[in-house]
């Protein structure tokens, strides 16, 4: 049976979906445990998030993972994605990183729990509480998986939940621009050094309101483009961000939205597209991008182009009161 140590880890899971008097069906889940609990666990598969109850588990085991991306990979990625989106308070603790910019976004507002904290993993989390109470904020750890799965064990043995999994995508630039080709029934892809009015209130309608924290975060890269694409009639249709950071030289794509009567016409592709030109201009060679693994519909659209999972992480929240 599966442990707390395995959470992060890919696992094969064989459920009971049915009993008669003649026999036992059963069905087998392939994917990576994300959460363990005493009644329940669910893990990310292909096909999406698996919750099972523990009742009804035959047999569950850890499995080997193909092609799982060094130790250093992910930290060298992550590394770079932090420094795209630039919390403007930032601590360390050892190899960890505190981050802190009045509760806008998770990936602003919580450690990332890469590299050794120089200290024993419970005096770390005990700092990570330390700073953020003194900080007014609820303490929050950005757990990449299975990198940080030890880390993920201590935090559910003290009763901290996780959000929705979050994959870490990632593509060659040259791939992206091989992929998706230019539509010029579309209109163009607009790339400016900062974004319009209209930009931000599409990203608005998306993020929610954006506080003068947010657009620091958003235009604090030295290297960062705002894409829009108009309409004829001078109407937003979508928009993205792109910035390069890190000395691996990393395109980070975000932001990527389409106006609700615009979608299902290539306009997200198109606004990929753009940014990986821009990128391969400035010497970058590959791409990456955050999506939540039960936003299917975005999921499906970046395999598409070319996108796949790198490697996962989970923000975990400590329990309040």
């Amino acid at each position: 049976m599966l442990r707390r140590q395995d959470v992060g880890h890919r696992v094969v899971v064989r459920r009971i979906v049915s009993v008669s008097q003649e026999r036992t069906l059963y069905s087998d889940a392939l994917g990576e445990l994300v959460e363990l609990t005493e009644t329940d666990l669910t893990i990310a598969t292909s096909k999406g998030t698996l919750r099972v109850p523990l009742d009804e588990v035959h047999r569950a085991k850890r499995v080997p993972v193909a092609r799982r991306p060094p130790a250093a990979d992910v930290v060298a990625l992550e590394l770079a994605a932090n420094l795209a989106w630039p919390a403007p308070i930032q601590s360390h603790l050892g190899g960890w990183i505190l981050r802190a910019a009045g509760n806008w976004t998770g990936r602003a507002n919580s450690a990332l729990a890469v590299g050794d904290p120089d200290r024993t993993l419970e005096a770390a989390i005990d700092g990570v509480v330390e700073w953020y109470s003194a900080h007014g904020q609820q303490p929050l750890i950005n757990a990449p998986m299975p990198l940080a799965a030890p880390v993920n064990a201590a935090l559910d043995a003290r009763g901290w939940t996780a959000r929705p999994l979050t994959l870490v995508q990632t593509a060659s630039v040259v791939s992206l621009l091989t992929t998706i080709a230019p539509d010029a029934d579309l209109p163009p892809v607009e790339l400016a050094d900062s974004p319009g009015d209209d930009w931000y209130a599409m990203v608005t309608e998306h993020k929610g309101a954006l506080p003068p924290i947010a657009v620091r975060i958003l235009t604090g890269v030295p290297e960062v483009v705002f894409a829009h694409v108009h309409d004829a009639d001078g109407s937003l249709l979508a928009v993205a961000r792109g910035a390069i950071t890190g000395p691996d030289r990393w395109l980070g794509v975000s932001l990527l939205q389409t106006a609700p009567a615009a979608r299902r016409r290539g306009l997200a592709q198109q606004v990929v597209r753009g940014l990986a030109q821009w990128a391969t201009q400035r010497g970058s060679n590959r791409a990456y991008l955050q999506v939540e693994e039960r936003n299917t519909a975005a999921v499906a659209l970046y395999n598409r182009v070319g996108f796949a999972t790198h490697h996962t992480y989970l923000t975990r929240e400590a329990p309040t009161g």
